[in-house]
């Protein structure tokens, strides 16, 4: 399935690469503007295995504008208004599987897992698993009393951990977020898809 996102009728759906300030199930949160001026870079990819597939190349460095903000990686099919393939966070952060509570403060369990204090996370939705309600996907969390594999998750860094009226279940991944203080370059070094 992977290989058929680049191969067939559809060659095009994963073919740029492009930068996000926040997440967006669109593609909207583009960075735009600078001197020189932003603009997606094109990618290749390898063949599938195992269940995933990495770029084989990343057609150039990015141009980030000044107080620009780089939280997500987008593909799309083209460099204009054209087919958004969706996006992943800043890193290559490896994800986790996790459940989550309905408790004060929720409680999440992501086996495997061993993330620090204040580490910057995001939730996603899984085959047949969804986040609970009282969060929000893509938002940017940070990890709250962390202890082997479990943890709470708040908005800010040291803030109040996040009260949950449903369980939940999904992926959780760190990130990488990058804001510029002046006009500056962003390196895609790579990039891999995922089935899960």
């Amino acid at each position: 399935m992977l290989d058929a996102l680049n191969g067939g009728t559809v060659t095009s759906v994963i073919a740029y690469a492009s930068l996000h300030s926040g997440y967006s199930s669109t593609g909207t949160n583009e960075l735009t503007g600078g001197s020189p001026a932003y603009a997606r870079e094109s990618v290749t990819w390898n063949s599938a295995s195992s269940s995933s597939k990495t770029t084989a190349s990343v057609g150039g460095t990015f141009n980030v504008p000044s107080s620009g903000t780089v939280a997500f990686v987008g593909l799309w099919a083209g460099t204009g208004a054209s087919t958004f393939a969706g996006m992943g966070p800043n890193g290559g952060a490896t994800q986790y599987g996790y459940t989550s509570t309905s408790a004060s403060p929720a409680v999440f369990t992501a086996p495997g897992s061993t993330y620090g204090a204040n580490a910057t996370v995001v939730l996603f939705d899984s085959a047949g698993a969804t986040i609970s309600s009282d969060f929000t996907v893509g938002q940017i969390y940070y990890v709250i009393s962390p202890s082997g594999d479990t943890f709470n998750l708040a908005l800010t860094a040291s803030g109040s951990a996040i009260n949950s009226t449903h369980v939940g279940a999904g992926i959780v991944q760190g990130i990488t977020v990058e804001t510029y203080g002046a006009q500056g370059t962003f390196t895609l070094s790579s990039d891999t898809l995922s089935l899960t």
